[in-house]
């Protein structure tokens, strides 16, 4: 069984930063694919960012490109999303997630195999 904690949300203005992370316990991730997913008031959960086990191949949902960025320290057991030029409609809580396969047919809340609990983001006007 892998947990996942995320941490790093808070509100902020628009225009702002922050910087969100995924931590993990029970058993590594380094083998697993990772991903963010958020969910806004009302809506299903919605696919943000992906990244290999190695960390070599991303892929941004095109909402996000240009302003967020994922990255991954395996040897933390960690998973980091830096969100910059943050817009209100980024209002969300935020996920992280583990899947099982990387690729284009894997990206859906459906298979993913482990969840964080989440972190409440709030971008301000």
């Amino acid at each position: 069984q892998v947990q996942l904690v995320e941490s790093g949300g808070g509100l902020v203005q628009a225009g702002g930063s922050l910087r969100l992370s995924c931590a993990a316990s029970g058993r590594t991730i380094s083998t697993y694919p990772m991903y963010w997913f958020h969910q806004a008031p009302g809506k299903e959960h919605e696919f943000v960012v992906d990244i290999n086990w190695s960390g070599l191949s991303t892929y941004y949902a095109d909402f996000v490109k240009g302003r967020f960025t994922i990255s991954r320290d395996n040897a933390k057991n960690t998973v980091y999303l830096q969100m910059n030029s943050l817009k209100p409609e980024d209002t969300a809580v935020y996920y992280c997630a583990a899947g099982r396969f990387y690729s284009a047919l894997h990206r859906g809340p459906g298979d993913m195999v482990y969840w964080g609990k989440g972190t409440l983001v709030t971008v301000s006007i």
